[in-house]
């Protein structure tokens, strides 16, 4: 089958006919699909059953800020003294030596990824006995990748320092405005100078990768705002920029209840600032990755893209090409073969099951075959806005027929000129970029379009 390329309608238009909601497809199954049926006893049986010979990504979350941010959407909380961050270090030192007796044997590890929350919390001699324990656990492979999530505001040379010792090569500096209006809407206070003095200090401590975190979409944000932005943080030359919409949802993040609704730009004005970002970066150079990722050139993820190899995972778009990913602390999620699990997300329940030996798994899902199918599927859409359904169906014994309900469904792309379609081959076009969560939606056997579990699709 071949749909000829149809005129693009406005970005008005795509406003009105796309904006509803969508997963953000950093698994598949979704998280909203996991249930409690996945525990402890199935998670010690699929760890069991990994390849030895395999490297895995350790991914380990710290639950704690020194400032709550009112846009926030991750699993932590603001603490003003250490001794809590202190004991939860402890308890994942605990944790990882269970998993480390519940693994085939000492495996290898090809990355770290320190998440949030804010990393830069640990004081020096926690970051230390972590990655002695992560050492002494794990062999770690020539060329490992360790990347942390830092909050600049407490950013210090000495953690820094600290951090490079121990083989940081990745730091995501959270910036999201610079606007002093916005900023003062979602209580995050930040200082260009700030920001480049930290750039700074990693730099010098021969950390080779910096990404910098922008958001869309916060109270009082502009268009002209967003760009001001962007040009002072590309003076800093980061090698990597995510631009990520702002997803309010105040039923689920109650501190969310402290921003203005009425300060909030509409969908249209949303669009219009994603797309003047997108078009600023492209012109100064950096290469657009999937729905929200810029890159340098010369970037691994860049050639990634160019290559074939982008991955998708909980932490967005990545070069990591590890099987498994073992999550450690509160709210962690696992990948692996056998399927996903999530330890349990409340603090005091994670450690209270620490506490009792036990691995603190909450929920997950196993995956079936058609899982794996049609998770390759979503993958190569959000990753490189195409994909070729003849090969992935060849890779795993299915044939075009079994999804042609769903490219059916592509069928209002297809008239508004968003997605392109050749034989097997489905290729999002121009603006269909904007709409690839709803474009990848149509392949998801368990998407419920008016369920209202997902952040809006634009």
């Amino acid at each position: 089958m071949s749909l000829a390329f149809a005129p693009q309608p406005s970005l008005a238009d795509i406003v009105a006919r796309y904006d509803g909601r969508a997963p953000r497809y950093t698994s598949y199954p979704t998280a909203v699909q996991f249930t409690p049926e996945v525990d402890e006893a199935a998670y010690r049986a699929w760890l069991a059953q990994l390849p030895d010979d395999e490297a895995v990504s350790l991914y380990l979350h710290i639950p704690f800020c020194q400032r709550l941010c009112w846009y926030c959407g991750c699993n932590t909380r603001a603490v003003n003294r250490h001794e809590p961050i202190g004991e939860y270090v402890q308890l994942l030192l605990a944790e990882l030596a269970l998993l480390e007796r519940a693994l085939p044997g000492r495996m290898k590890a090809s990355a770290v990824h320190l998440g949030g929350g804010t990393p830069n919390m640990l004081n020096p001699d926690e970051l230390a006995a972590l990655f002695g324990a992560l050492k002494q656990a794990f062999r770690f492979t020539p060329g490992y990748e360790i990347a942390a999530e830092l909050d600049p505001a407490v950013l210090t040379p000495a953690w820094v320092d600290a951090a490079a010792f121990h083989g940081l090569s990745r730091a995501s500096l959270g910036v999201q405005n610079l606007d002093p209006k916005v900023q003062a809407a979602v209580n995050r206070p930040e200082r260009f100078e700030d920001i480049a003095r930290c750039v700074r200090w990693l730099r010098e401590a021969q950390v080779g990768s910096i990404n910098i975190d922008l958001m869309y979409g916060l109270p009082h944000q502009t268009v002209q705002g967003t760009i001001d932005t962007i040009d002072a943080v590309t003076s800093l030359r980061p090698e990597r920029i995510a631009l990520f919409g702002y997803a309010h949802v105040p039923w689920m993040k109650a501190h969310q209840q402290l921003i203005e609704e009425a300060a909030l730009p509409g969908p249209a004005e949303r669009l219009e600032q994603s797309e003047a970002a997108a078009a600023r970066l492209e012109a100064l150079g950096y290469v657009r990755i999937g729905l929200d990722h810029f890159a340098a050139p010369h970037d691994p993820m860049a050639k990634a893209l160019t290559e074939g190899r982008l991955r998708r995972n909980f932490q967005g778009y990545t070069t990591d090409a590890a099987q498994t990913l073992l999550g450690l602390g509160a709210s962690a999620i696992g990948s692996l073969p056998q399927g996903f699990v999530q330890n349990i997300t409340q603090e005091l329940g994670w450690r209270a099951a620490v506490r009792e030996g036990r691995l603190p798994v909450a929920r997950g899902v196993a995956v079936t075959p058609d899982d794996r199918f049609r998770g390759e599927i979503i993958e190569r859409l959000m990753c490189d806005l195409q994909v070729d359904l003849d090969a992935v169906c060849a890779r795993h014994s299915r044939r075009r027929e079994d999804v042609a309900a769903c490219t059916a469904r592509l069928a209002p792309f297809v008239q508004d000129g968003l997605v392109r379609i050749d034989g097997g081959l489905i290729e999002a076009v121009g603006a269909g970029r904007l709409v690839i969560r709803s474009i990848a939606a149509v392949f998801d056997a368990y998407f419920t379009p008016d369920s209202g579990r997902h952040s809006r699709a634009i």
